[in-house]
This record gives structure tokens, sequence and C-alpha cells, in this order.
């Protein structure tokens, strides 16, 4: 793991807490907005929300499993809050007005709770998953294991929250079909696109962060 000067440590930890919570608003935005891809229901959210495992599993190969886990607490709360306000804003993807926050949306909450706990328990496995197997000689596989089993258990405890017995007819009927097609999308964009850019990315960094006087010395 490189040692990075306390400087370069807060400003990468801040600025990872704040991707997180930008891509949670997106992709609980996105969620909001079904496609159909080669005749299967989907969301646009499967293709956001790959970008969580990419900068936690850079976090934990940087800085190691306990200041990613800081990074998962910090997020959570501001996370829900921002969530369930931008869902009410842009319901349906359609601005609303400010009225819409006056009135309680539970369709748009459960989205916010689910979104939350799918957070916590995909982003804790995944650094489970990673540290323990970051040592080995091939850098690829803990960002693969870490990336299916994690990306497995958000999408399963998302979904189930969110939308069994939803207010909304389409995402009640269809949402097995959808969390699958959604699993399968975010597991390909994953595999192909996000391990190889996790690697152009740990290289990047390492050289761009400045390092602590110790190892520079």
């Amino acid at each position: 793991m490189p040692t990075f000067s306390s400087s370069a440590r807060r400003a990468t930890l801040a600025g990872l807490i704040a991707f997180h919570i930008l891509i949670i608003i997106a992709s609980n935005y996105l969620v909001q907005l079904p496609i159909s891809l080669f005749g299967w229901h989907t969301t646009w959210g499967a293709f956001s929300f790959p970008f969580i495992f990419l900068a936690t599993d850079l976090t934990v190969r940087l800085l190691g499993k306990e200041p990613a886990r800081r990074v998962i607490a910090k997020v959570m709360l501001p996370a829900l809050v921002a969530s369930y306000i931008v869902s009410v804003l842009f319901h349906d993807g359609a601005f609303g007005g400010f009225a819409a926050l006056g009135e309680f949306n539970l369709f748009v909450f459960r989205i916010a709770l689910a979104s939350f706990l799918a957070y916590a328990f995909g982003q804790l496995l995944d650094i489970q998953v990673f540290d323990r197997l970051r040592r080995m000689r091939q850098w690829w596989i803990a960002p693969t294991a870490s990336t299916i089993l994690g990306n497995l258990l958000d999408t399963f405890v998302f979904f189930s929250i969110a939308f069994w017995h939803s207010s909304d007819p389409f995402m009640a009927a269809n949402w097995v079909e959808i969390a699958s097609v959604d699993y399968a999308i975010k597991l390909t964009v994953s595999l192909v696109l996000f391990v190889p850019l996790y690697g152009i990315l740990l290289n990047w960094i390492v050289r761009q962060l400045p390092r602590s006087p110790a190892l520079s010395s």
C-alpha cells in the first residue's frame, strides 16, 4: 500500500466522499427511468452505479480497509437525504417544482431508503472481499471478485426494498426481471470497462499524489 502525505490523504478521502454522494444521487434519479434493452426491462441506473465499486476498490487499495469504511459511514446519511430531495424534485425524470417537497412521497422515500441499505451492505461486502484478496499477485482478482459479490448483494437489497409491492404498477410487476437485467448490465459494464479502468486509475493516482516525506527521502 502506498504511503501518502496527510494532506493528500485528507484530499483523497474528501474527494471520494463527494464522488460517492454524487453517484448515489444520480443513480437514484436514473433508476426511475426504465429502458428496454434487447427486449429486457432495466433502468439507466445500471450504467451509473458501478462507478461506486470502482471508487471503493481504489480506496481500499490506496488507503486501506478502515478508511474505506469511514468513507461509507460519512456518505450514508447525506446520500439518503440528498437522494430523497433530488428524487422528489425530479420524480419520473421531470422537474416537479419545489412545492413537491412539502408533501411526503412514500414511493421516492422507499427508493432512497433502499439505496441507503443497499449501499451500506453492498459496499461493506465489497470492502471485505477486496481486502481479503488485494495481496494476490494478480491485481485483477480482487476488484473482479468484490465487484461480482458486492453488486449482487446491492442489487437484490435495493430492488426488493424499493419495488416489492410498489405503488408503481410497472415496477411492482417487473422488479425481479429488472433487477436481474440490472445486475447483468452492472456486471458486464464493471468487468469489461471498470476493472481495466481500475488498473489504469490506480497507476495514475499513485503517480499524481504527493508522497509522505518519509517515503520520498
